[in-house]
């Protein structure tokens, strides 16, 4: 029996290196030159759009949250055009990492099951990826906050 099972792990090791030998290389450089690149012109069209903000009279902190729901807002149309799938696909973790890629996140399922209805379809399936993170960061949130608030009084 114990030969049996040396025996599966050595064809099972034997395969594994047969398909790492032919599996072709990821272009782990040039992956991470296009998503710099692709999450660096997210970032500048935000930034510009603080920018504009700021022109219109508002402080950089006042800036912030007005740029944040226009930035959610490009992505989930972008999202909702099937331009940001494009994106990704191109520029991996810098299309999704930015906050237009937590937008895509929540409208890709919703779109995905419309069909179903605006509440059984749209509804239940517009925070199947983003619910946990959501749900995390709360959680995360709290006990930090908590934290401090026992360390040091402060809220």
């Amino acid at each position: 029996m114990a030969n049996q099972a040396r025996q599966l792990s050595q064809e099972m090791q034997d395969y594994q290196n047969m398909a790492s030998q032919i599996r072709p290389k990821k272009p782990m450089l040039k992956n991470a030159i296009t998503a710099f690149f692709v999450g660096g012109l997210i970032c500048e069209v935000g930034q510009g759009i603080q920018w504009f903000f700021m022109q219109q009279g508002m402080s950089a902190k006042e800036a912030t949250s007005p740029t944040t729901v226009v930035m959610i807002g490009l992505g989930a149309l972008l999202t909702g055009l099937g331009w940001y799938d494009r994106i990704v696909k191109r520029g991996g973790m810098g299309g999704s990492l930015p906050i237009t890629g937590f937008a895509n996140a929540m409208v890709a399922p919703a779109m995905e099951y419309r069909t179903e209805g605006l509440v059984l379809g749209v509804g239940a399936k517009l925070f199947t990826v983003a619910g946990p993170v959501l749900t995390y960061g709360l959680a995360a949130a709290f006990v930090v906050g908590l934290i401090r608030y026992l360390l040091t009084g402060v809220a």
